[in-house]
């Protein structure tokens, strides 16, 4: 599989006006801070968010991010599979603040919670404890902590987190319906805005041939 076009922070920085981005971590951690102007499309919502991704796409460049760019890499394989070309930021939302650069913060009474790398190693940590503490009173237990131990080794091979995606159909992970179609209606007029932007300056060249 060919890996997706990336941009790194300052050029992500420099462009950031003419791109639409789009944040597919859960809306907790996009809550706890995004790339101004983002707009938030779990990747678990991603198909459902085809059609005016595709819109988008058509009228400016897309730059989806996530914590860290896996969630991102993965986003940007699905929408290719689509037809809707994207590109990925390296290093993610963690790497833009590590830059230095300003996150954006959603109005007051948005629900933030941890990043889902945070909630997979709280989740793995306390289920190996729980094996190894489980594991004292009958050793099949044991188990359970080797059973994550390889899963976390098959998810840095693969470059896949299934716990995550498990941890993802949370309810504080999820976006409720009404979120999710603003976002939408949000993207759609974005794209409607630089579609009006694009033919005014087309007209304005042609204009401006017809004089010369």
């Amino acid at each position: 599989m060919t890996a997706p076009l990336a941009l790194d922070t300052d050029q992500a920085r420099t462009r950031l006006p003419q791109l639409t981005v789009v944040d597919v971590r859960t809306p907790g951690e996009y809550a706890s801070g995004h790339l101004p102007g983002a707009l938030n499309i779990p990747l678990d919502q991603l198909r459902r968010a085809l059609p005016a991704l595709r819109e988008a796409a058509d009228q400016g460049e897309l730059l989806v991010v996530c914590a860290s760019g896996a969630r991102s890499e993965s986003a940007c394989s699905v929408l290719a599979e689509n037809g809707v070309p994207a590109m990925t930021l390296t290093g993610g939302t963690q790497g833009w603040l590590d830059q230095g650069h300003a996150l954006q913060h959603p109005a007051a009474g948005a629900r933030a919670t941890w990043s889902m790398e945070r909630q997979v190693r709280l989740t793995a940590g306390g289920i190996v404890l729980a094996g190894l503490g489980l594991g004292r009173l009958h050793t099949g237990w044991r188990l359970l902590s080797a059973g994550v131990a390889g899963g976390l080794v098959f998810s840095a091979v693969s470059n896949t987190c299934g716990m995550a995606h498990l941890l993802s159909r949370l309810p504080h992970n999820r976006p409720r319906p009404a979120d999710l179609d603003a976002t939408l209606a949000a993207l759609a007029r974005r794209s409607g805005e630089r579609a009006e932007s694009t033919g005014s300056a087309e007209e304005a060249r042609r204009a401006t041939d017809v004089s010369a």
